[in-house]
């Protein structure tokens, strides 16, 4: 071979070589042309799915239904309760607002359509082909607060659809409902289906799905497509990289706009408007009042509520309020049915415990006011309620957990108004931290474990040892203490004998036993008019306590109206036969004044 022959070889197979490189190249940078799918392919309407235990996501669904019909998108709202999971098929469009309820499980009504899908998705014989011809987007209604189990009913979801081979149009949208921002997350995220739906296409390749709110972002900066933009356009790869949206940032969006430094707000305007539909009164950011029907009895002159039987509280002249909205439980009981947010700690904006006691007192003299005209109400009655002369700090949540509790107490007994605090036995260290009050509650809801699990519902893992503790702390208060026991017929009227024992930890002052009170149906609660105990039954079990107490403890009292009884100890509160359990409030306001000036002269060194 010459060599003019073999250099000519050689140019050839480098030009060869070089080419080839180059398409190799071009092939690892780019895609394959994607294929786009038209959301409207099927003339069938988009189903809009809630599931839903409060209502919530009912409100969340009906209100992206308005906003889909405002810009001309059909959907029908539809209650899995009433719909086949078998026609899923047939849909072209889903969208699903879904909450999470106990334990990371979806609501009662909603369940056999979950686990339908859970069930399909792992069965063989449907293949993961089943829902290919469908789009779709899901949005989780849960609490933060819960851990693991955030949001876990609106993930599964959306992993069983992709399963199903279903479309993804926008990546699974996380509220929550206790972290402030479920209203501008939801917001984002209806907004980015929205603008999905009206551009008309998702577009799909083989590596995973890229989402269409972001498609018009992706255009080449090669010249040699020209920025044709047409349907055989090919997408480089690295423009794409780090454009579709993140799953992490999607459930990171409540971190962000919801802050865990204690700016955001307590009460969001869901729990806003569920709160002040029930007749609350919201004060500041995360605290309540509200008028008690007993303080509305009194005033016309008929009776009041057991804490005039039990310790000579005027019913016309008692507020109800608290400091703090949010709850460490969601017990069965809830009278509030769940509309306060939860929390194991202080995680919020904190209003001025001065502007809360001046707001609260008026907001409850105008609700008082308003009792002007009502039959049976008197002059007299009516301006003795105008100067409310005791505070009860057990309207809702838990009041412990403000973490200016001590000073909003202070300011209540420097205008001589007694106080009644209740916390739910799971913030010991905040029990012995608290200042002296005029009587402290514990709530003891159960007397084992297991039951107590069951009944309060709590947050926390560690929630019976904190239990236990907090009976503990209460021993140690050297003040007038109460166990607060809530009897729910067929839950925890079995327990005598253990509630028997809590007795010794605590050494409560007091023991007050009272029936459940039934709020009415509710998706939140499974209890009936079954459950709640008659006045004879509860009275049965104060008098077998007291009984298995052996003379420590005697029936000191009944309101047969309230369904309650008071056990008080022997030795303190009767004297040669007769009971004193009431409290001589001037007195006790009296010991606070003088002990505020020795705190004050002992600071001046006076």
């Amino acid at each position: 071979m010459s060599p003019s022959s073999l250099s000519a070889r050689l140019t050839l197979l480098a030009l060869l070589s070089a080419t080839t490189f180059y398409f190799l190249y071009k092939s690892r940078r780019r895609l394959k042309p994607l294929r786009q799918l038209p959301i409207n392919s099927n003339p069938r309407k988009g189903k809009l799915f809630f599931i839903t235990q409060t209502g919530t996501s009912k409100a969340l669904a009906q209100r992206l239904l308005n906003l889909l019909s405002s810009n001309n998108i059909p959907f029908d709202l539809v209650d899995p309760q009433n719909y086949e999971p078998e026609d899923l098929p047939k849909e072209s469009l889903i969208l699903i607002i879904a909450s999470t309820w106990e334990d990371g499980n979806p609501p009662q009504g909603s369940k056999f359509f979950v686990n339908w899908l859970a069930e399909i998705s792992t069965d063989f014989r449907a293949g993961n082909l089943l829902l290919s011809s469908c789009k779709f987007a899901v949005f989780g209604v849960g609490s933060r607060v819960y851990g693991e189990t955030f949001n876990a009913v609106a993930r599964n979801l959306g992993k069983r659809l992709r399963g199903l081979g279903a479309t993804e149009m926008v990546a699974v949208g996380e509220g929550d409902v206790d972290g402030g921002a479920l209203e501008s997350v939801f917001k984002e995220w209806s907004e980015k289906v929205v603008r999905v739906l009206k551009g008309g296409l998702v577009v799909e390749n083989e590596n995973g799905i890229v989402y269409a709110s972001d498609a018009e972002s992706f255009e080449s900066d090669d010249d040699d497509n020209g920025g044709g933009g047409g349907e055989e356009e090919i997408v480089d790869l690295e423009d794409i990289a780090g454009k579709g949206p993140s799953r992490k940032k999607s459930v990171n969006v409540a971190e962000t706009n919801g802050k865990m430094d204690g700016k955001r707000e307590m009460v969001t305007p869901v729990i806003r408007a569920n709160l002040e539909k029930q007749g609350y009164k919201i004060i500041g950011s995360h605290s309540g009042v509200k008028i008690c029907r007993w303080t509305k009895s009194q005033l016309r002159g008929r009776g009041g509520c057991y804490k005039h039987s039990f310790y000579g509280i005027e019913s016309h002249r008692c507020m109800e309020a608290t400091p703090s909205l949010a709850c460490a439980n969601k017990c069965v009981f809830c009278w509030r049915h769940h509309t306060n947010p939860v929390g194991k700690s202080w995680q919020w904006k904190m209003d001025d415990p001065l502007e809360i006691v001046n707001t609260a007192i008026d907001l409850h003299t105008k609700m008082i006011k308003q009792m002007k005209g009502v039959p049976g109400v008197t002059q007299e009655r009516l301006t003795e309620g105008l100067t409310p002369r005791h505070c009860a700090l057990s309207l809702v949540g838990e009041p412990i957990m403000y973490p200016e509790i001590n000073m909003l107490v202070d300011e209540l007994h420097r205008r001589r108004i007694s106080t009644f605090l209740v916390t739910n036995a799971q913030f010991p260290d905040k029990i012995k931290m608290l200042k002296p009050i005029t009587q402290l509650y514990v709530s003891v809801d159960a007397a084992t474990k297991d039951s107590l699990k069951a009944i309060d519902r709590p947050l926390f893992g560690d929630f019976w040892e904190r239990f236990i503790d907090s009976l503990k702390a209460l021993r140690d208060k050297q003040q007038r203490t109460v166990y607060r026991l809530t009897l729910v017929k067929g839950w925890n009227t079995e327990d005598a004998d253990a509630y028997s024992k809590l007795f010794s930890i605590g050494k409560p002052d007091f023991v007050e036993i009272k029936g459940v009170t039934y709020c009415g149906s509710s998706a939140t609660s499974k209890l009936t008019m079954e459950n709640v105990p008659w006045h004879s039954d509860v009275k049965a079990f104060s008098e077998a306590l007291a009984l298995k107490s052996e003379g420590e403890y005697e029936v000191a009292c009944e309101h047969a109206h309230s369904c309650c009884v008071l056990l008080a100890k022997t030795d303190k509160f009767k004297v040669n036969g007769q009971w004193y359990t009431w409290i001589d409030y001037e007195k006790f306001h009296d010991l606070v004044s003088n002990s505020i000036n020795l705190i004050i002269c002992s600071v001046s060194g006076l």
